[in-house]
């Protein structure tokens, strides 16, 4: 909900409520609150603030909590606070767990006679089905069909089975001496295989059919209709973070006649793409979106906000790539760990909503949380070209502005105050090419002619070719076609433009394009005997260089397209005319390869080319016009005209404000309006797939995939009081880092495993097992996967290995086999720990697990965060030694039984006394955070308490 009443009646901010010139939407200001500390605020920080006097009730989000956000200058780094997002993504791995768990609770709920249809999200929810989909035959590879007159027989000596999926060596190369012919095919490409333009409804409807099968017939179709703020994007749609970006973002949301700031957290490592609209969002763990989506906020310390200012003007030859992967460089090394970032500056203007994207994108490399772009007149323009209607644009740029989230880099008296400023000169960013033997030997493109040379003189290594000085300038002269060239080292005689590495951006393809067009308008030509081609990652890619007009220069020079895989940069291309081999034979020549692609060990092009360069798709194309990389764009010229005219780069060379118009106009808008309509016709399957109108959902007992948990087992309408644990067994005694991936691994299962056990049980053969990722939905299998890892270090036992000791008879067995026996026995479980418990990546099941295997409570020396909010939201008690003390320093064994009283009147950070059997006494401290998370624990869980207030 939009607005939020307070547990004492009265919203605490209800004089901050303002209305827009119609009188119709209202929204919180927080200008009037009068504050001057307000706009010095960095916007990102704006957006929590918002949220957080929107959402203020009193126990989720309180005064104090506003207050601390608007003194952000003297609480960062301090202040812990609640951001209650605006809406939550996930994708199906995470998400179907989440549904299982909701139509859990509305079986409890039920079983006590509640209204199972009051158990809803109350944060809007969308779920897209990407991540099930598993190739299991590839797109050649399809089951056998009926011959059909539109499918095209597959050249001589193509095969399928090559590396990544394409085809094999020879299968979709040209003939030699012959032009490309999969350029006939263009108008077609998307509905036609990418390698050898066959239908792939075969394979596609298998995989799909697959799918669904392995799910479980209509779980998710079933949560789609059962439960309200749930939106459920089907297969076939678009991936999650394509979706967020283009269909899901609203920018501004509006609900109950109030608006407000769109922001998002989700269970995809691409949701901080987001934050390149202006959008405030991050990736979160399975719990903390279960949680969102039951109404509680995220909680996170105040972050730093580092300022990154950016100026000067982006170089004619550098990209969007260049550009990109520049800013990141600076990023790395600047040490940003956990902050967020904000960009501002006059040189945001020349970045595109897609290159602002892509940065945000990368916030992994330079580990950052968020990487902040405010909306701006970059901004709307972008959205003009999307599905935004102008009224919506005019009511997100009025609302924007009244709460001063909208920036004007042209008044630099608009800047927030930081907690550091970096600045970074867009000057800088020169265009550079890898080479010639390893990716990650950059060389600066205005240094690529001295370094080609040093190349020849160095060693034969990473970096050298050792010719000696008297062969350096070597001219070797053959026939081609009937008319004599000449080659010499450095000369070109291979250049492949391949898109498979550059579709999160179209302008490096655009740009290629219209370098193309210009060059061909001016009269350069591809030296014939040069093989050049042209590889789109996707069909979208053909269609938005034929669209703006681009394709017949490419071809025109040589790039024609060749077909839809990986080609050159595995080797897949033709040979090279023979005169051209037996004249680089003759001289001994370094012949060079230039390609867009990401592989160019040496004589992976071809046997005679040792010199293979990465290059930016229009330096690829710059690169063949000029013949050879021996040359310096900035003082010779690309080329000269039958008329005899010198040509420079600089001349034919797009401008970004070229390239970004014709992105607005061609690509920006084919992708909306095909992604609009693949949304509105949705997928076949998912369309004729039936599922009962039921407000309770219909487990299917034969399913291995979906189960419904045993989380509320034993549900009862009144809370009872802490209980003691009392001669609990340490289930495990771990060491120092113990990761997510050691308590509740992901990957495949394991032969030997409880959970292979049980699905052998249930008559599956090991090949179905499938991997603990895909079978999240079944509690079964994941509490037997618990602490199953082959690497998990027991001290008990004393070797690697999923086992423990069953203390009370001796014996070593399986986790899950002590497990069961403790169980039998009423014995109550904890774990000991050391430093860094639950590192690692944020992973539902690593408390999940631990809760269903009857683990009350967790001793280590430290805790990270993230898990141990897991565990508070599972209803497992964190409890940390004292500084200074571990097990080994109070001489614990592990073979203890443990006595942890817990009093009636439990509080956050309250020290509780742990006795031993053997007589030790010692203390912890509960690492409850405030009074929110004692009454979690105090439930059982976040999960229960949301079960009892429906009661």
């Amino acid at each position: 909900m939009a607005l939020t009443s307070s547990v004492k009646g009265e919203h605490p901010f209800n004089h901050l409520i303002d209305t827009l010139k119609d009188g119709d939407r209202k929204y919180f200001n927080p200008q009037k609150m009068n504050d001057a500390r307000y706009d010095k605020l960095p916007l990102s920080i704006r957006v929590l603030l918002e949220a957080a006097i929107r959402k203020c009730d009193g126990f989720y989000v309180k005064e104090e909590d506003v207050h601390n956000i608007l003194d952000w200058s003297e609480q960062q780094n301090v202040a812990e606070v609640p951001f209650p997002p605006a809406r939550v993504l996930l994708q199906d791995f995470t998400g179907i767990p989440a549904m299982v768990d909701l139509a859990a609770m509305r079986d409890a709920v039920t079983k006590h006679g509640a209204d199972p249809s009051l158990v809803n999200p109350v944060c809007p929810t969308d779920l897209i089905v990407d991540h099930s989909l598993q190739i299991d035959l590839n797109k050649c590879q399809g089951p056998p069909s009926r011959p059909s007159p539109a499918r095209p027989t597959p050249r001589r000596g193509s095969q399928c089975g090559g590396e990544r999926g394409s085809c094999s060596k020879g299968g979709c190369s040209d003939t030699p001496g012959r032009p490309a012919t999969a350029v006939q095919q263009i108008e077609n490409t998307p509905l036609l295989c990418p390698f050898h333009l066959q239908p792939v409804s075969d394979t596609y409807n298998h995989t799909f059919l697959t799918f669904f099968l392995r799910l479980s017939p209509f779980p998710l179709k079933w949560c789609s209709k059962a439960f309200k703020n749930v939106n459920v994007v089907p297969p076939d749609v678009g991936a999650v973070h394509q979706l967020n970006l283009e269909y899901l973002s609203q920018v501004v949301q509006e609900s109950q006649g109030f608006i407000y700031p769109d922001s998002v957290v989700g269970t995809d490592s691409h949701t901080t793409m987001i934050n390149g609209l202006g959008i405030l969002g991050w990736g979160v763990g399975g719990i903390e979106s279960e949680a969102v989506m039951l109404g509680q906020p995220i909680s996170l310390t105040l972050p730093q906000v580092v300022g990154c200012r950016l100026v000067g003007s982006v170089n004619i030859l550098a990209t969007s790539i260049d550009i990109v992967l520049g800013i990141t460089k600076h990023l790395r090394q600047a040490g940003i760990a956990g902050k967020f970032v904000e960009f501002f500056g006059p040189g945001m203007s020349q970045l595109s909503v897609p290159d602002r994207t892509t940065i945000a994108n990368m916030c992994p490399e330079y580990n950052a949380t968020v990487s902040f772009f405010p909306v701006d007149h970059v901004t709307l323009k972008h959205f003009k070209q999307t599905n935004f209607t102008e009224e919506k644009l005019e009511l997100l740029e009025a609302y924007l502005k009244a709460v001063k989230l909208f920036r004007s880099y042209e008044d630099s008296s608009e800047d927030p105050q930081y907690s550091e400023v970096i600045e970074i000169n867009l000057s800088s960013m020169v265009p550079h090419v890898s080479g010639p033997k390893r990716p990650q030997d950059r060389v600066a493109v205005s240094s690529m002619k001295e370094d080609f040379q040093s190349c020849l003189n160095e060693k034969v290594g990473f970096k050298g070719f050792h010719i000696s000085k008297e062969k350096q300038e070597s001219l070797v002269p053959f026939l081609h076609g009937g008319q004599e060239y000449e080659l010499a080292h450095g000369s070109v005689v291979i250049a492949a433009v391949i898109s498979c590495t550059n579709n999160c951006n179209p302008s490096v393809m655009l740009t290629a394009g219209l370098l193309a067009k210009k060059a061909v308008e001016a009269g350069l030509i591809v030296k014939p005997y040069i093989r050049t081609s042209l590889a789109p990652g996707s069909g979208m890619v053909t269609h938005y260089l034929n669209t703006s007009g681009v394709l017949p220069y490419l071809s025109q020079l040589g790039f024609e397209v060749i077909g839809y895989g990986c080609a050159t940069c595995v080797g897949n291309t033709a040979p090279l005319p023979e005169t051209v081999s037996e004249a680089i034979k003759e001289g001994d020549l370094v012949a060079c390869g230039v390609l867009s692609g990401n592989r160019h060990f040496e004589g992976r092009l071809c046997d005679c080319v040792r010199a293979n360069y990465l290059a930016s798709p229009p330096l690829v194309v710059a690169y063949a016009i000029a013949g050879t990389v021996s040359i310096n764009f900035e003082k010779e010229p690309l080329g000269v005209t039958s008329e005899g005219k010198e040509v420079y780069l600089r001349d034919v060379w797009p401008t970004r404000e070229e390239v970004q118009q014709i992105e607005q106009d061609k690509v920006i808008s084919s992708i909306f309006t095909e992604l609009r309509a693949r949304r509105e016709k949705g997928n076949t399957f998912w369309n004729n797939l039936e599922c009962p109108e039921s407000v309770v959902f219909p487990w299917d007992p034969k399913s291995t995939y979906i189960r419904s948990p045993s989380f509320f087992n034993k549900l009862c309408k009144e809370v009872q009081p802490p209980q003691s644990i009392e001669n609990a067994h340490a289930l495990l005694f771990l060491g120092d880092k113990v990761t997510t991936d050691h308590i509740s691994p992901a990957g495949s299962i394991a032969r030997v495993s409880a959970a292979a056990k049980y699905l052998l049980s249930k008559r599956l053969t090991p090949r179905e097992f499938n991997s603990y990722g895909a079978r999240r939905g079944n509690d079964a299998v994941m509490t037997r996967g618990t602490f199953a890892s082959i690497k998990l270090q027991n001290r008990l036992i004393g070797k690697p290995g999923p086992k423990t000791v069953h203390i009370p008879s001796g014996q070593t067995l399986d986790v899950f086999e002590a497990v069961e026996r403790y169980q039998r026995d009423g014995i109550p479980l904890i774990i000991l720990a050391g430093k860094q418990y639950g590192s690692g990546n944020s992973r539902d099941w690593a408390a999940k697990g631990p809760y269903l295997l009857g683990v009350r409570a967790v001793i280590a020396e430290s805790f990270e965060k993230m898990h141990k909010n897991h565990l508070v939201g599972m209803g497992i008690a964190p409890l940390q030694f004292l500084p200074g003390q571990s097990a080994d320093s109070l001489e614990l064994c592990g073979k203890e039984k443990f006595t942890i009283t817990l009093p009636e009147d439990l509080s956050p950070k309250q020290m509780l006394t742990v006795k031993t059997s053997s007589g030790k006494t010692f203390s912890v401290t509960t690492l409850f955070d405030n009074e929110m998370d004692v009454a979690f624990y105090r439930h059982g869980g976040l999960l229960r308490y949301v079960a009892r207030t429906m009661l």
